[in-house]
């Protein structure tokens, strides 16, 4: 489940429910082929940089619940207390801002900087390629209990918003209106 802070810091909210093929297999019209590279947005650069700018801040690795990226700020969920409570930290124009407040009462899994492994210029072509008539509008990364998971927020050319499920390498596993 993902962490939020309510009323703390702006953040773009996503849930991740999965609705993949009952085989294992990637729901992506694309497999078995490959998508071509899409350039990495800044919003998509920013998830490692704004993670690295509050473990520098902090003196070393920290412990997140999330990190949210959009073309305005970067949103860094830092668990502290032993995950119990979260710092929010913005990341805007490659600058860390001040904290947020800490708020008690955050629970669920954590991640390192070190477990995001997705391949910048990869991780938009699955969805780039299977909804094409759609606009990526922002990127989540939360601790899923064995690593992370990556959650791209999409506005559809219909109108309605979706969450897509990706791996590293932009590989869909799931599309959900939201």
């Amino acid at each position: 489940m993902l962490f939020r802070v309510v009323g703390v810091v702006l953040a773009v909210s996503l849930s991740t429910g999965c609705s993949g093929s009952d085989d294992g297999e990637s729901s992506s019209p694309i497999a078995g082929g490959e998508a071509p590279d899409v350039e990495a947005p800044a919003f998509i650069t920013a998830v490692r940089e704004a993670m690295a700018a509050v473990d520098a801040e902090l003196g070393g690795p920290q412990r997140y619940f999330e990190v949210t990226s959009n073309a305005q700020f970067t949103n860094v969920f830092v668990a502290v207390d032993d995950a119990t409570a979260a710092v929010a930290y913005a990341y805007v124009d490659g600058e860390l801002q001040p904290p947020a407040p800490k708020e008690s009462g955050a629970s669920g899994n954590t991640f390192a900087a070190t477990d995001v492994d997705f391949v910048d210029d990869r991780i938009l072509s699955g969805a780039t390629a299977d909804l094409a008539e759609s606009e990526i509008d922002a990127i989540s990364v939360y601790g899923d209990g064995v690593g992370v998971t990556y959650v791209l927020a999409a506005s559809s050319s219909a109108g309605g918003f979706l969450d897509i499920v990706v791996g590293p390498d932009g590989t869909v596993f799931s599309v959900d209106p939201v």
